[in-house]
């Protein structure tokens, strides 16, 4: 799985991943410091990459784009809406969830995307 952290996420979320084996592309290494969420979406989703986020704006790009949006159809999003200090932790309890969820829904299916919301005491997939 490949994917990129929006501007915010900690360095810590990515790092989880990396040491999981998964591609990570840094923010800024792709983007300018301040890119707008709808660029950010777009390379994402152009890119096949997983968006790792934690502000509301990119859940609510990714639940219109699943309805009525059709830009933003394939768009696969890893929300966290978690405390910044536990996000890498969460992350890496969920990591098995999100690999399942990868790997038997996304990957194998031209109609599906990934949308998971990581929370403090909770974890939704949108399917």
């Amino acid at each position: 799985m490949s994917m990129v952290l929006d501007e915010g996420v900690p360095i810590s979320v990515g790092n989880v991943f990396r040491d999981a084996g998964h591609t990570v592309h840094w923010f800024h290494e792709v983007f300018s410091k301040g890119s707008p969420d709808k660029l950010v979406s777009i390379i994402a989703q152009v890119n096949d990459w997983v968006l790792i986020a934690s502000d509301g704006d990119m859940k609510r790009i990714a639940q219109s784009g699943g309805i009525s949006n059709a830009q933003y159809k394939k768009l696969s999003l890893i929300k966290l809406s978690c405390c910044g200090p536990n996000a890498a932790g969460r992350v890496q309890c969920c990591m098995s969830l999100i690999e399942h969820e990868w790997n038997y829904g996304v990957k194998n299916s031209l109609d599906r995307y990934l949308f998971i919301d990581i929370g403090d005491t909770v974890i939704r997939c949108h399917r």
